[in-house]
């Protein structure tokens, strides 16, 4: 069986067939409000980090998710203002039953309200925390170890991206979009998908200028195998361009989602003689630590928020707070 499998594997390199994994980056019609208010899948319980002046009840509170809602509009820095601000952001939007595409399901709605000035402006939609890789569920049962956010803004095992695609509604507007992607070395990368000049739905592609297809003019390496980690791609945010040109106010999109078509950087599928990490066990050592780093950094700004939070003004609630 081994040597057909080496002889049709032989086979397809020479004839210069090449494959790619296709993976989903994200689908916002799987983030809903399914645990309290959050998305449980996603949920981030940041308590651990928030000190011991805290009540029970207020540590309770202190997790959050990628829960639509919980998404940010975050404007460059000549374009915010109170305004500007307060005018832009997403909300979870539910398709019409009786639309020809994704009837029924969940999407981002994004609204960016822009400076009416003649200058460039951007806009960034953001998740509510930095994406970690390597982050394991605190509630689920018995949940994949380091893979919490796999499929939900997290593909592991990515070499070569081939292309990019995302389900995007545009409504004739003149903006241009970008998806910008992480790598495990914090590295960013902008992917542009054109603009959004046009009505209804349509399925926006990046494809690589740079993917070889054919095997023959690769560059072949040889690469360590254990205890080389195998590398991630993550979403940062999404990116919105204004042309100076281009009237400002408000604009309006909306997000199904993003997939990725990519090769593996290791071949996973291969059986070893050998149970390398359980005899050495260096990747478990090495994604605990990357995982309590991203727990630490995420907690510190969400407790942050959560005590800007308590310090705003409250308005009060009921018939009985009307004077």
């Amino acid at each position: 069986m081994k040597r057909i499998l080496v002889f049709l594997a032989a086979a397809l390199i020479l004839s210069g067939v090449a494959f790619a994994e296709e993976s989903v980056l994200i689908d916002f019609s799987d983030l809903l409000d399914d645990y309290q208010g959050e998305h449980q899948a996603t949920l981030v319980d940041f308590s651990s980090v928030a000190g011991t002046r805290f009540t029970e009840e207020e540590k309770a509170a202190m997790n959050t998710s990628l829960y639509v809602p919980n998404w940010d509009v975050q404007l460059s820095s000549s374009s915010r203002t109170v305004t500007n601000d307060t005018l832009s952001y997403v909300r979870p939007v539910t398709v019409n039953d009786t639309a020809k595409k994704f009837a029924g399901n969940q999407v981002m709605g994004v609204r960016v309200h822009y400076p009416e000035g003649s200058f460039n402006s951007y806009a960034w939609v953001r998740p509510p925390f930095a994406i970690p890789a390597y982050a394991t569920s605190p509630i689920l049962e018995n949940p994949p170890k380091g893979d919490q956010f796999t499929g939900y803004g997290v593909v592991k095992n990515v070499g070569v991206i081939k292309s990019l695609k995302a389900n995007v509604y545009g409504m004739n507007y003149p903006m241009g979009m970008a998806i910008v992607l992480k790598n495990e070395m914090e590295q960013t990368q902008e992917v542009p998908l054109g603009y959004l000049d046009y009505d209804g739905w349509r399925e926006l592609t990046w494809v690589n200028p740079n993917y070889i297809s054919e095997v023959r003019n690769r560059e072949i390496r040889r690469y360590p195998l254990y205890p080389r980690n195998a590398p991630s791609m993550t979403l940062d945010s999404f990116q919105f361009f204004r042309d100076s040109q281009v009237e400002g106010g408000d604009f309006i999109v909306y997000i199904k989602d993003v997939s990725v078509v990519y090769d593996q950087a290791v071949i996973v599928d291969v059986e070893s003689d050998l149970n390398h990490e359980d005899v050495w066990g260096i990747l478990s050592e090495r994604e605990e630590e990357r995982r309590n780093s991203e727990l630490s950094r995420l907690g510190n700004m969400q407790v942050l928020r959560f005590l800007e939070q308590q310090k705003m003004h409250q308005d009060p609630v009921g018939a009985d707070a009307v004077q």
